[in-house]
């Protein structure tokens, strides 16, 4: 039986909002909300935090350690080799790709995205190509081979910090899939790297958190449906800022 790997990718020093993963809403940090959440996945998985060794991440270090979370600590920049340890670490045989600051992320859609990549012998599946999705709903599936063969060859900064450029930029390496929503929503963001994106998520965490385990994306939009004016608190941010800035200020990485 091949081993699941969901790792989640997360780190204190983020750039624009600072200690996002341990902010807190109802005394319980943002990590936590993903990690109730990701328990939910009823395909058969272990769970992983992916972060890093440096020294702005003593917070989240301890945290992991306090309530023993499994975890790897590694590169604070290079990301792929991050994954790539930490999978290696772990035997994974494949990786579900999720990061920290996705805590309404749906158990369901990763346990249909599982199914998928199971019965379709693909390198790599997401639904992010392209999204229809919330923006804070995406899911990423690939296997150790496609890892570690991107791992190899991935040579610029881009494809190392964001993990699976090299992957869904060559789909003459490698065979890959996208499973698409019935409705697009990808102009919805659900997402925390900013200020406004915390205090959006944390509005509609308080109005699930009484039954954390129970409610599924249908259940987000039609909250979402009945208060619109949600969806202004952090309206002016753009889909995937970091990586779009990381191609215009690629080049090579050291050889």
């Amino acid at each position: 039986m091949k081993n699941t790997l969901i790792i989640c990718q997360a780190r204190y020093a983020s750039t624009r909002l600072p200690g996002k993963v341990l902010l807190t809403i109802r005394n319980k940090p943002l990590l936590w909300y993903v990690l109730k959440r990701l328990e939910l996945v009823k395909t058969p998985n272990q769970v992983i935090i992916a972060t890093s060794t440096s020294a702005s991440n003593k917070p989240l270090l301890d945290y992991l350690k306090e309530y023993k979370i499994n975890y790897y600590a590694g590169d604070e920049n290079d990301v792929l080799d991050r994954f790539y340890q930490t999978a290696k670490q772990f035997n994974g045989d494949i990786i579900v790709r999720i990061t920290s600051d996705c805590p309404l992320i749906d158990p369901a859609l990763i346990d249909h995205g599982l199914e998928i990549f199971l019965h379709s012998n693909v390198d790599y599946l997401s639904n992010v190509h392209p999204p229809t999705f919330p923006d804070g709903y995406d899911i990423e599936i690939f296997s150790f081979k496609a890892l570690e063969t991107s791992w190899e060859k991935a040579k610029l900064n881009s494809e190392r910090e964001h993990v699976t450029p090299f992957i869904y930029n060559n789909p003459k390496i490698y065979s890959i899939e996208n499973f698409q929503n019935d409705k697009d929503l990808s102009n919805i963001r659900l997402t925390v790297d900013t200020k406004q994106d915390f205090t959006l998520i944390s509005k509609i965490i308080e109005n699930f958190y009484d039954r954390w385990t129970e409610f599924d994306l249908k259940d987000v939009i039609t909250f979402i449906n009945q208060n619109p004016h949600l969806l202004k608190i952090n309206s002016q941010y753009k889909r995937n800022e970091g990586y779009f800035k990381s191609l215009k200020e690629d080049k090579l990485i050291n050889t």
